[in-house]
């Protein structure tokens, strides 16, 4: 062919192309110029089964996300931000939401949805960056002046005004992950000998997390994470006053922060028998908050984490955060039926101030079993 016709045909062709490109720009002018405009890049397909039952407000959300139309809306809110491009908030929280309560593989989320597994990838790992932005918001530690509407909150649990000055529950929880490289996989075999990462959680008396602290190894004692976690560290929490309680698996000690645990022997007496029952019932609810956090993300708790160990954390603390936005929203959830109470930890190291957390605790056991003029209080207690 000669070379002329050949030349002419490419300068058509550029012609063609640049024509196309011209009139696509026109159409984004006009777009642009359309007050109605809303500059969303991607157009999400509301003909999905699950866009279908969100868009509408008679149907019950629970099934697909776990959570309440209330609760996901708190979400959202929370969330707000003008977005110039991407599917829309709305629906990339649901899609990321969606993942967790039912811990499929990008590819079945995609399916679910309507668009590609790399992009659902993308926005999961976005929008659980965006919810770790609220996790300080979300979970705190009550002020001060709000310590005594907490402790009261354990009065309650445990059945014994020796418990007003509670103000926190704290527990350790293996989350079960896939065996990491061989060079690391011994150090994630916990002693249950399945590999995992650590969640150290304190809450409060209706289940809400107040710090949470993921990240270590399985074979890391409860203890350890405790000594290098910020709230042990910065002394942060529980103010002075009060104290937290947790399991046999930590010291006893009254600084820098003051954790009081059971007593190792129940036999050596009454008074330490009956104080082991009241702290055991105040303690319980932190038991209680891992089970319903487990039970809602059930897809994510119940198997082995297929995810990095970088990011496995992230995803447990979108949990424990997404557990308190529930809880603050009346989205209760039963715990899991015959979901065994793990047993503590062995015995911990000790800390160097153990006797001060010993004599306060001899000091609440004297509390507990004093005789009181209150009937229902002294009821509570088995002399048999």
């Amino acid at each position: 062919m000669d070379s002329t016709v050949v030349a002419a045909c490419v300068s058509v062709v550029r012609s063609n192309h640049q024509i196309i490109r011209r009139k696509a720009r026109l159409r984004r002018l006009m777009i642009l110029c359309s007050q109605d405009y809303t500059p969303i890049y991607a157009t999400p397909k509301i003909r999905v089964p699950l866009m279908e039952r969100y868009l509408d407000p008679n149907q019950d959300l629970r099934p697909d996300y776990m959570l309440s139309r209330t609760s996901l809306e708190a979400l959202m809110d929370l969330l707000r931000r003008e977005k110039t491009h991407g599917w829309g908030q709305e629906v990339e929280v649901l899609m990321a939401i969606y993942w967790l309560a039912h811990g499929l593989s990008y590819r079945v989320v995609s399916r679910a949805f309507d668009m590609p597994s790399s992009t659902v990838c993308d926005i999961v790992h976005r929008v659980c960056d965006a919810i770790l932005t609220l996790l300080e918001s979300v979970i705190r530690f009550p002020r001060p002046a709000e310590c005594a509407e907490v402790g009261r909150g354990f009065q309650h649990l445990a059945g014994s005004p020796a418990f007003s000055r509670c103000v926190g529950a704290i527990d350790g929880c293996h989350i079960r992950i896939k065996a990491p490289f061989p060079g690391t996989a011994s150090e994630y075999l916990n002693r249950k000998l399945f590999h995992s990462i650590l969640l150290q959680a304190i809450c409060d008396s209706t289940g809400k997390f107040l710090d949470v602290f993921v990240g270590y190894p399985g074979s890391v004692h409860d203890t350890t994470v405790l000594k290098n976690s910020p709230v042990f560290v910065g002394a942060i929490y529980p103010h002075p006053g009060y104290f937290i309680v947790g399991d046999g698996g930590y010291p006893c000690t009254s600084a820098p922060i003051t954790l009081l645990t059971p007593y190792r022997e129940s036999s050596r007496g009454p008074v330490e028998a009956r104080f082991n029952i009241h702290h055991a019932k105040a303690r319980v609810i932190i038991k209680k908050a891992f089970s319903m956090m487990k039970t809602r993300w059930k897809g994510i708790f119940f198997k082995a984490l297929e995810l990095s160990t970088t990011f496995a954390p992230k995803v447990v603390a979108v949990c424990a955060v997404l557990h308190n936005l529930a809880v603050t929203n009346g989205d209760d959830l039963d715990p899991a039926e015959g979901d065994p109470l793990p047993p503590p930890d062995p015995q911990p190291p000790e800390l160097d101030d153990e006797e001060g957390g010993c004599i306060l605790r001899d000091g609440l056991a004297a509390q507990v079993s004093a005789a009181r003029q209150c009937s229902p209080c002294l009821q509570d207690h088995d002399y048999n």
